[in-house]
This record gives structure tokens, C-alpha cells and sequence, in this order.
């Protein structure tokens, strides 16, 4: 912040995090003057909600833009990523689709979508489970494992080990999003 000639206070722009383009330079922030408006509109019971839920939504737009941009030279999105790290640390390599499903806590399109890409680049492979000829079981080939090693490297280095947050915020973050997914029944 600065103090300009005739005393009022000017919001400084916030750096942009590395590799995201830059904020669009308007000098404060749009969410606080969204929650200012909801409150001047007599929403004041809403106001703090929507402008937590609204932070949180950016958020995310945020973080995911970091996360694809750490993982898109290596060919993967984070959805196929994930899929790529529950095989990997499954003791055998290989799930039952619907088991992938249900530890993403994803809809069975999405797996499906997802297995799909990762199978046609060679990750995975698909076959009938040996228990159950109903179900599919999804393996990681050894070029699959390769990948979700390199991956998982790229964005301990990039992302995860700096999330742009002091310890304490990211443990406290942490601890409230568990209690929203709590709430929520996520688990």
C-alpha cells in the first residue's frame, strides 16, 4: 500500500505466482468490494459466506492453473495424474475401475474418460477382472509408473512444496477444508 498527495491509501498489486500470467492490475480486490456491495445491499447474513465461498472458488482456479501448467510438458492432467498415483500406490498396481471411482470420489464417466486417455498413451492397460468378469481391472504399465514418479517430482518441487502459504496457514487451511468435506459427508 501507499499513501498518494492527498492522504487515501492505494491497494499495491499482488505479484502473480510463477508461471500464472499477471492479476489484472485493478488495484484491489474484487471479492472484498463484492462482499462490501452484498452488504450495502442489505445481505449482510450472506455477505461473509459468499465471499468465502467465492475466495475458495478462485482459489482453486489458482491452484489447478499451477498444477496443469507443472504437469502439461509431461503430457498429463492432474485428473489422469490422480488416477496414475492410486495405481501406484496400490500394492499390486492395479484397481478394479470401480474402486478408482470410489477413491476420487469421481463419477464412473470420468474414470472411464480418464482410463481411456491414460490407456491410448500407453500408462495403463484394461482388462477383465480375474474375480469378476463384470468389472474391469486398470494396471500401470512400467512407462505409466515412470510418469507418475516424474510427475509426482515435478509438482513436490513446483507446487506442493511451495503452496505460497506460511506453515501454519497451510495447516490451518488444511484443517478447515476437512471439516467443510466432514460436513459435506465426504467422508
Amino acid at each position: 500500500m501507499s499513501a498518494d498527495t492527498t492522504g487515501s491509501i492505494e491497494a499495491q498489486p499482488v505479484p502473480a505466482a510463477p508461471g500464472l500470467a499477471a492479476g489484472s492490475g485493478l488495484g484491489f480486490d474484487p471479492i472484498a468490494r463484492a462482499r462490501e456491495q452484498w452488504v450495502e445491499q442489505g445481505w449482510d447474513a450472506a455477505a461473509d459466506g459468499m465471499a468465502a465461498i467465492t475466495s475458495l472458488m478462485r482459489a482453486h482456479q489458482i491452484v489447478l492453473a499451477r498444477v496443469e501448467s507443472t504437469l502439461k510438458p509431461l503430457g498429463v492432467t492432474f485428473a489422469r495424474y490422480e488416477v496414475l498415483m492410486l495405481l501406484w500406490f496400490s500394492r499390486r498396481g492395479s484397481l478394479p475401475m470401480k474402486v478408482i471411482g470410489s477413491r476420487l470420489q469421481v463419477h464412473p464417466t470420468s474414470v472411464t474418460n480418464a482410463v481411456d486417455r491414460l490407456e491410448d498413451a500407453g500408462l495403463v492397460t484394461r482388462s477383465t477382472h480375474p474375480d469378476d468378469r463384470r468389472a474391469m481391472l486398470v494396471a500401470l504399465t512400467p512407462s505409466g509408473r515412470e510418469l507418475a514418479e516424474r510427475a509426482t517430482k515435478a509438482l513436490n518441487s513446483e507446487v506442493f512444496e511451495r503452496p505460497d502459504l506460511g506453515s501454519g496457514d497451510v495447516h490451518a487451511l488444511v484443517d478447515v477444508l476437512t471439516r467443510l468435506r466432514r460436513g459435506a459427508g465426504d467422508f
